[in-house]
């Protein structure tokens, strides 16, 4: 009996943070989500773990802990119920997954359902392309070319024709010099389009 009552004096700090130990409910006589929090060194004694114990499984994410006002600190109830399901899944053999390692298989999954979507993309672009639904850029351009070189006889005829129905109406000089402009003014339009229709390094490679 002594010995047991030496042993209790011996350690009153233990005793009283065992006591401090205890949850806080509301008037609804349910548990408050801000009021159990508790430092290390209380879970460590709690759980009859060392402080490093519990420190190291908080680096492996299996008891989380929450920014308060105080610091870092376990939220009671579920800091037990995470050590539970830990020692409950040691018991059976099971791996403890951290929250690193299940952050790391959701960004995997999300990784394999993106690329399984490009891939169908990929497969449905293939698919209308061999449909026909798509034509490749160089035939686009070489149609272009085609169309522009029709096009650019046609508009630089057009000076000439001009001067033709005004001769005799206007001044021989009048003339030239109204073909001249019109004449000017398609060559800048045509160079225009030039530009817009091809890249600028096969505009320079026609022009050598």
């Amino acid at each position: 009996m002594s010995r047991s009552s030496k042993k209790v004096s011996n350690n009153p700090q233990k005793i009283k943070e065992l006591e401090e130990v205890q949850l806080i409910l509301n008037e609804n006589g349910k548990i408050k989500s801000d009021a159990n929090f508790y430092r290390v060194e209380v879970i460590a004694q709690l759980f009859g773990l060392s402080v490093r114990r519990i420190q190291q499984l908080t680096q492996e994410g299996i008891l989380p802990t929450t920014t308060t006002t105080k610091g870092r600190r376990y939220d009671l109830v579920p800091t037990i119920q995470k050590y539970v399901k830990y020692l409950s899944d040691k018991a059976y053999g099971k791996s403890p997954k951290s929250d690193k390692e299940e952050e790391l298989k959701e960004q995997k999954l999300e990784a394999e359902i993106a690329l399984k979507e490009s891939q169908n993309k990929l497969h449905e672009l293939k698919t209308q392309i061999i449909e026909g639904k798509y034509i490749s850029k160089e035939e686009v351009q070489l149609d272009y070319r085609r169309f522009f070189i029709v096009f650019k006889k046609f508009a630089m005829s057009i000076p000439s024709r001009v001067s033709g129905m005004i001769n005799g109406f206007v001044e021989p000089t009048q003339v030239r010099s109204i073909e001249s402009e019109i004449n000017t003014d398609i060559v800048n339009l045509l160079e225009g389009f030039v530009v817009a229709g091809i890249a600028s390094d096969e505009v320079e490679k026609d022009k050598r």
